[in-house]
């Protein structure tokens, strides 16, 4: 079972703070390090110093990193042309020496499109089914061939599909709660299917979806990788734990419910009871990112506890 760390840096975060997290990340036997796509703040706090870019991020922490894998939860489709972001995320696979993931979604946060000038189409579903295409088409196209596509929001004539991967296929994540739609993007395109903030019941019934929608594409749904995302608050006592809660804003009872939270032992069991949904990596959502000593705690006392 992979436990991956995953960070919020537009709530307040430099670079060299997730490099910071990134070489803790490394250093204590996590088998990832991913984070958001976001370039803005939410709910309370002032986001200072202000948003880093995802693929920058990752394209440093590819060079100052050398095991664990590197990855986004989501990127954004609306920030980036598919074309364009299949050079950025073939860059810094190569970068990496192959160690990148793509996490993509089809972007929700209106208020970060309207504060950064960034357009923000009505129908967003149909462009990121089309983005998959583009993208994994690009990767996929033999060197010296070209790549063409000619849809509804996106052309591409005689594109070189230029650079390519280290890796001979990027793992591509795709996720939600969506029942129809996102279980059969899943089924055609998704190497791992994450399930983000969800009980253990909602992703049973996930899971499931897109179980049904893979067989009926021709697949074996033990193809795909299930994982859910779930913030996290571990403490070696109640006091700790309560510590770490108002350290994010949060009430323990609320995590508890919602998230990977009490002492090392809950967190076991509940991890236990998610995996029972098929579900075998777990993004573990860290949002004080001073506090190492947070990882430092579930590496030894979670993580060894786990299969």
């Amino acid at each position: 079972m992979d436990l991956r760390i995953f960070t919020e840096p537009q709530q307040g975060a430099t670079y060299d703070t997730l490099l910071a997290v990134a070489k803790a990340t490394e250093d204590l036997g996590f088998d990832a390090f991913f984070r958001s796509d976001h370039y803005l703040k939410m709910g309370s706090g002032d986001g200072l110093p202000g948003p880093t870019d995802a693929w920058i991020t990752l394209a440093g922490l590819a060079r100052e990193t050398r095991r664990i894998r590197l990855g986004t939860l989501m990127t954004a489709g609306t920030f980036r042309l598919p074309g364009v972001l299949a050079i950025q995320v073939a860059q810094v696979d190569q970068m990496s020496g192959g160690r990148v993931e793509l996490g993509l979604g089809a972007g929700w946060f209106e208020e970060e499109h309207k504060a950064y000038g960034i357009p923000f189409p009505k129908e967003k579903f149909g462009r990121l089914e089309e983005q998959l295409e583009i993208v994994t088409g690009l990767w996929a196209t033999e060197a010296g061939r070209t790549f063409d596509f000619h849809g509804e929001y996106y052309d591409l004539t005689d594109s070189p599909a230029l650079p390519k991967p280290a890796q001979p296929k990027i793992p591509v994540l795709i996720g939600g709660h969506g029942a129809t739609r996102t279980p059969r993007l899943a089924a055609q395109y998704a190497d791992e299917f994450n399930m983000p903030f969800a009980s253990v019941e909602d992703s049973e019934r996930q899971f499931g979806r897109v179980r049904a929608a893979a067989e009926q594409a021709g697949r074996k749904a033990d193809d795909i990788i299930y994982s859910n995302a779930l913030v996290a608050c571990v403490g070696k006592d109640d006091r700790e734990v309560a510590r770490r809660a108002a350290a994010i804003g949060r009430e323990v009872d609320e995590l508890k419910t919602n998230g990977l939270a009490g002492s090392p032992a809950e967190v076991v069991d509940k991890i236990g009871r998610y995996a029972k949904t098929g579900s075998r990596r777990f993004y573990l959502q860290i949002l004080d990112l001073g506090d190492l000593d947070h990882l430092d705690l579930i590496a030894s006392e979670v993580q060894s506890q786990l299969p």
